[in-house]
C-alpha cells in the first residue's frame, strides 16, 4: 500500500470516528427533551426492579401461570399471555418477565414519539410522556398481568396503521390477533383497523389484515372447541355481561321466565354490591347454581338474562354504561371497585402477603415450579420508597385523559373552520388522528358496556389519546395561534 493510499484512509478513519460524536451530539440537540423523558422513565422502572424483587402479584397471575404448564384455553382469559410466559420460561425468573414488560413500556414511548413526527418536537414530547412517567404505568408494568403486553401490540399495530405503506398489513392483523388472544377487548380492533384501510379506500389491505388476524382468532377457537365443544375463545362472556347488568336489573320490570329468574337480586340496584361480586362472591346467585360458574349452561343462562336485562331496560343500561365510563375522567382516585383490587395497583409499604383465594393457592405450586424457587415480593428500601413517594404525586388524572381525548375533536374544528376541509389531511383526504382516536375510545368504553370499570383498563388507551392528540396539532395551527 503506498503511502498516499494509506494516509488517505488514515484521514477516511479520522472523520469516520469524529463522525460518530458528531451525530451523537447532533441526535442529542435534536431529541433532547425526549431522550431525557426516556432517561426519566428508565429510571422509574429500575427503581421498580430494586425495590419490589421479582415482581408485584395479581390474582390473575396464577391462572396464567397454570396455563404454561398445562396448555389449555381458559375459561375466563385466552392463552396469550401465557404464551408470553412460556417463551421466557427457560430463564426461570419472574424478575426477568417484569423486565421484559418494562422495556415494552419504554418501546411504547418510543413508539408514541416516533409516530409523533408530524407534530413538533416537543408535542411528540408530551405525547409519550405519560406512558413512560406515570407511576401507575409503571407499577402496571411491574406487575405480572397481560395489560403491558396488550399495550405494547396494540400500539404498535396502530402506528403502523399511521403509515401511508400497505405491505404492514399483514403484521397489523397477526399484532391485533395476538393482542386479542390476549385480552379479548381487542377484537373490536381488528373492525376499527380494517375500516381505517377501507375509509382510505385501500379495500384489498383492508380483506388482507381481517383475514390475517382472524386466521389465528380462528385457529385458537378451534382449539378451545375441540377442548371444551364450545363456539369462542372463551366461555366467561354471557356471565361477565350478566355481572354488568345487576348494576341496573330489575326483575319487577323485566319479568324473567323462571329458569331466569334465579339470577334475580332482590336488593334495590343502589344497595347491590359491586358487579364483580355476582362473578366471584360464594353467595352471587350465578355462583349459587350447580356446577362451575362458567359452565356452557352457567354462561348460557347468564347472557340471555343479560340481554333481556338490556332489552327491557335500555336507558338505565345506557345510563350505567356512562356511569360506569365517568369513572375514567374523574379528578381524583377513589377506591374502587373495592379495596382489595384498588390496592393491587399501589406499591405495596410491605411484603405482601400469599394468595388468599383457593385457584390462586394452587397457581402458587406452579409459580414456584416456574421460579425453581420460593415466590413472593421482597420490598427493598429506600428504593421502593423513593417509588411510593413519587406514585402519590405523578400519575395522569382522568380529567386531564378527557381533556387530551377532546383535543383531536377540537382541532379538527379548528381547521375545518380556517383552512376548510381539503387541506391538513391524509394523501386519501382522511386525517391521521382518528385510528389512535378510535382505538384509545374501544378501549375505554367496551369495559364499561361488557364489564366493569377497572384502573388497569385505562392505561392501554393513553398512549393512543396521546398520540392522536399529537398528530392532530400540526405546526401551521401553532404558528396561526402563536405558539411556536
Amino acid at each position: 500500500m503506498s503511502g498516499t493510499t494509506r494516509a488517505a484512509d488514515e484521514a477516511n478513519s479520522g472523520r469516520g470516528r469524529r463522525r460518530v460524536p458528531r451525530d451523537a451530539v447532533h441526535l442529542a440537540r435534536r431529541h433532547g427533551w425526549f431522550l431525557a423523558v426516556l432517561a426519566a422513565g428508565t429510571v422509574l422502572r429500575a427503581l421498580a426492579m430494586l425495590g419490589y424483587r421479582p415482581a408485584l402479584w395479581f390474582p390473575d397471575t396464577y391462572t396464567y401461570v397454570v396455563t404454561v404448564f398445562h396448555p389449555r384455553p381458559d375459561l375466563v382469559r385466552p392463552a396469550g399471555y401465557s404464551l408470553f410466559l412460556k417463551l421466557l420460561e427457560p430463564l426461570h425468573s419472574f424478575g426477568a418477565v417484569a423486565l421484559v414488560q418494562h422495556l415494552l413500556g419504554l418501546a411504547t414511548g418510543l413508539l408514541v414519539y416516533r409516530a409523533a413526527r408530524r407534530a413538533p418536537r416537543w408535542v411528540a414530547t408530551l405525547a409519550a410522556a405519560p406512558v413512560l412517567l406515570d407511576a401507575y404505568q409503571v407499577e402496571l408494568e411491574h406487575l405480572l398481568v397481560s395489560d403491558t403486553l396488550f399495550m405494547f401490540l396494540v400500539v404498535l399495530a396502530v402506528v403502523l396503521s399511521t403509515t401511508r405503506r400497505t405491505s404492514t398489513v399483514v403484521a397489523i392483523g397477526l399484532l391485533l390477533a395476538a393482542a386479542t388472544l390476549t385480552r379479548t377487548v381487542g377484537q373490536p380492533l381488528i373492525v376499527v383497523l380494517a375500516a381505517w384501510f377501507a375509509l382510505r379506500g385501500r379495500i384489498r389491505p383492508a380483506a388482507v389484515l381481517v383475514a390475517a388476524a382472524l386466521v389465528p382468532v380462528i385457529a385458537y377457537g378451534a382449539w378451545f372447541h375441540a377442548t371444551y365443544q364450545r363456539v369462542g375463545i372463551v366461555g366467561a362472556n354471557g356471565v361477565f355481561l350478566y355481572a354488568r347488568t345487576m348494576s341496573f336489573a330489575d326483575c319487577s320490570v323485566m319479568d324473567p321466565p323462571p329458569d331466569l329468574r334465579v339470577l334475580c337480586d332482590p336488593r334495590p340496584p343502589e344497595q347491590r354490591p359491586p358487579s364483580q361480586e355476582y362473578i366471584w362472591a360464594k353467595d352471587a346467585p350465578l355462583v349459587r347454581l350447580p356446577g362451575i360458574t362458567f359452565s356452557e349452561e352457567n354462561d348460557d343462562l347468564a347472557g340471555r338474562f343479560a340481554m333481556r336485562a338490556i332489552t327491557a331496560q335500555p336507558l338505565d343500561y345506557a345510563a350505567s354504561v356512562l356511569q360506569e365510563l365517568g369513572r375514567t375522567f374523574v379528578w381524583g382516585r377513589p377506591v374502587y371497585p373495592d379495596a382489595e383490587i384498588y390496592a393491587y395497583y399501589q406499591f405495596p409499604g410491605t411484603a405482601p402477603g400469599p394468595p388468599g383465594r383457593y385457584p390462586a393457592q394452587v397457581g402458587a405450586q406452579y409459580a414456584q415450579r416456574y421460579e425453581r424457587g420460593a415466590i413472593g415480593t421482597t420490598v427493598v428500601e429506600p428504593y421502593a420508597g423513593l417509588l411510593r413517594a413519587y406514585q402519590d404525586v405523578a400519575r395522569l388524572p382522568g380529567t386531564v385523559l378527557l381533556g387530551i381525548l377532546l383535543v383531536p375533536p377540537v382541532a379538527a374544528a379548528v381547521r375545518r373552520k380556517r383552512r376548510g376541509t381539503r387541506r391538513g389531511t391524509g394523501r386519501a383526504g382522511v386525517p391521521v388522528w382518528p385510528v389512535p382516536w378510535v382505538t384509545a375510545i374501544v378501549l375505554l368504553v367496551t369495559p364499561a358496556a361488557a364489564a366493569e370499570f377497572d384502573y388497569r383498563y385505562v392505561l392501554p388507551a393513553v398512549p393512543l389519546a396521546c398520540l392522536a392528540a399529537a398528530l392532530s396539532v400540526r405546526p401551521d395551527m401553532l404558528r396561526q395561534s402563536g405558539k411556536m
